[in-house]
């Protein structure tokens, strides 16, 4: 099998395929694409391997495809992904999976990365208190409506693709210097348990990440919340 992947571990689904690749030991060739220089806009990249522009990208024996969650999808169809990860016999914790793959697209991913993406390149934006509060509306309802039922994981009490995917959102807008973890406990130690399971895979990936936030002057937290 040949597998390669176009990747950034500045980006947030890059460093998912990334883990989830490592973790399920699955070979491939790391393919890297400096987002900071701009080699996603290049000809050669958007012509030959996304033309759309970003990361990231497989190359599975010369079937190129685009999107995070396509690409999970794809290697859990190809029973590349173990069960447990990525369920397939269940077919109702596997219907879960997707309703929550859905669902992150615009409930989790897009205010956190929108938040990510003011503040990093328009700090002086007076558009940032009204991001926050999107992200924050965002992370009380992953909290409540996803993580406060009980269980150990998104999907119950074993961890899955979508835990992966959803941690490697939460950890993003700790560049800026904002901790989503800090005022919300259930967030919090559901991200430890996630950090757990997939390290060393986990620590590797987001070394960028600890960097650029240990740079960072940490943001006021609001009051905890459950």
């Amino acid at each position: 099998m040949s597998l390669k992947l176009y990747y950034d571990l500045m980006s947030q689904p890059s460093r998912a395929v990334y883990i989830l690749l490592k973790k399920s030991n699955i070979n491939f060739e790391p393919k890297y694409v400096d987002l900071r220089k701009g080699v996603h806009y290049t000809d050669e990249y958007s012509n030959n391997i996304n033309r759309f522009k970003k990361v990231p990208v497989i190359d599975h024996n010369g079937f190129i495809l685009t999107e995070s969650v396509a690409i999970i999808r794809y290697l859990g169809r190809e029973n590349l992904l173990p069960e447990a990860l990525f369920p397939r016999a269940d077919k109702v914790l596997n219907t879960r999976l997707d309703e929550f793959l859905e669902w992150q697209h615009l409930g989790l991913r897009a205010p956190l990365a929108m938040y990510f993406r003011v503040v990093m390149f328009s700090p002086d934006s007076e558009k940032i208190p009204s991001y926050q509060k999107r992200m924050e509306t965002a992370l009380d309802e992953f909290s409540t409506l996803w993580l406060g039922r009980g269980n150990q994981y998104i999907l119950g009490d074993t961890v899955t693709v979508a835990d992966l995917l959803a941690a490697c959102e939460v950890e993003q807008p700790r560049m800026t210097g904002y901790d989503c973890t800090s005022n919300y406990p259930v967030i919090r130690e559901w991200m430890d348990r996630v950090r757990t399971y997939f390290n060393p895979h986990y620590a590797e990936a987001s070394a960028i990440v600890e960097k650029i936030a240990a740079k960072r002057v940490p943001m006021k937290k609001p009051t905890a919340k459950l």
